[in-house]
């Protein structure tokens, strides 16, 4: 089994060394910002620790506090995390995907070079910043792809490979692109996701749910705009679906993935499940843009039985955008605006 540093090194390898990414050596770099996923079973628990240490995850004044919490939590959900990788290949898509987006986006746009830091696992925001300062990259775009701004995803993310710069001695100069959940492009991809997982099937024979992942509320209550961006997002998408003429029985929004006895963002996917008995329901979910646990497993694996239990005709996951063509026609759009506005930080 691979140790943390070879798997490491080989992420970093195959992303930064790959020729296809800097046939034409250019100055300016766009790094897509995400949280990660473990790369093998042997990353889970690094996964799930870094996670819980984070600040603005599990909000704790105290580093040593919060320390011993994420190691307490880490140990209790370790051997289920574990349990739920193995259904899905034994490690997170999400990485993959992300490489995958990478290489699409060098197909369209050759003056960039292109790569990502991951928040939790390799690669980290440091060893990507040190490759980038080698390669004399003088421009960044740091991108998220968190489509919503969240302190839990997007600050979080941001303010890491901030920190990863300055650790690495690197002064390029930054354009930052937190959020974009109104852009037509990106609106567009997630319409030919719908579309693809349709199939031949009629939109009214179908029920639509946005799934999002969940927040706290104490998070919301404490000025976080994810929740509101998540449904204006979904506000957005409804009117460009009906233009569209793909007109739903019904499309509601959901929060799935809450963990813990506190209040999360409501309704709750697994609560609403029962309404849709012995109707067809497609699922998009609409915070992710890379495939990850909570798609591959919580949605396509564990729901998907339970719909069966409850007695839904036609439970359908579509995928998310991963390295869709449009959406990578999103990012560089958005990149070439941004940079346009010199919008540096």
């Amino acid at each position: 089994m691979a140790s943390y540093q070879e798997t490491q090194s080989q992420n970093l390898a195959d992303n930064l060394n790959n020729p296809t990414h800097h046939s034409q050596n250019p100055k300016k770099a766009i790094v897509l910002l995400n949280m990660g996923g473990p790369n093998s079973l042997s990353e889970v628990k690094m996964f799930l620790q870094n996670m819980f240490n984070d600040p603005l995850i599990l909000p704790i004044k105290s580093d040593f506090f919060r320390s011993l919490l994420a190691s307490f939590i880490t140990n209790k959900r370790l051997e289920e995390a574990q349990h739920n990788y193995q259904q899905i290949g034994g490690k997170s898509p999400l990485v993959m995907h992300t490489f995958n987006l990478c290489k699409i986006l060098e197909s369209l746009d050759s003056s960039y070079f292109y790569t990502y830091a991951m928040r939790y696992t390799p690669p980290f925001a440091f060893d990507v910043a040190k490759e980038l300062k080698n390669k004399g990259i003088e421009n960044l775009v740091l991108f998220s792809l968190y489509p919503h701004y969240s302190h839990t995803t997007i600050k979080s993310s941001y303010e890491d490979f901030i920190q990863a710069l300055k650790k690495a001695n690197y002064t390029p100069k930054i354009t930052y692109i937190p959020h974009y959940f109104e852009d037509l492009n990106y609106n567009q991809a997630i319409i030919e996701r719908i579309c693809e997982s349709l199939k031949e099937s009629k939109a009214e024979d179908f029920h639509l749910v946005f799934s999002a992942h969940s927040l706290p509320q104490k998070n919301i209550n404490q000025g976080d705009p994810y929740q509101k961006e998540i449904l204006e997002n979904v506000a957005i998408l409804k009117n460009l679906l009906q233009s569209q003429n793909l007109n739903f029985k019904s499309i509601a929004t959901a929060y799935q993935s809450k963990i813990g006895p506190i209040k999360w963002l409501e309704p709750n996917l697994k609560d609403i499940l029962p309404k849709y008995k012995n109707q067809n329901l497609l699922i998009y979910p609409i915070a992710f843009s890379m495939d990850n646990s909570e798609t591959d497993f919580e949605l396509s694996i564990q729901y998907r039985a339970l719909a069966q239990e409850i007695g839904i005709c036609d439970y359908r996951v579509c995928q998310c955008l991963n390295a869709n063509q449009t959406f990578a026609k999103a990012i560089l759009k958005l990149t070439d605006e941004a940079l346009r506005d010199c919008h540096y930080v």
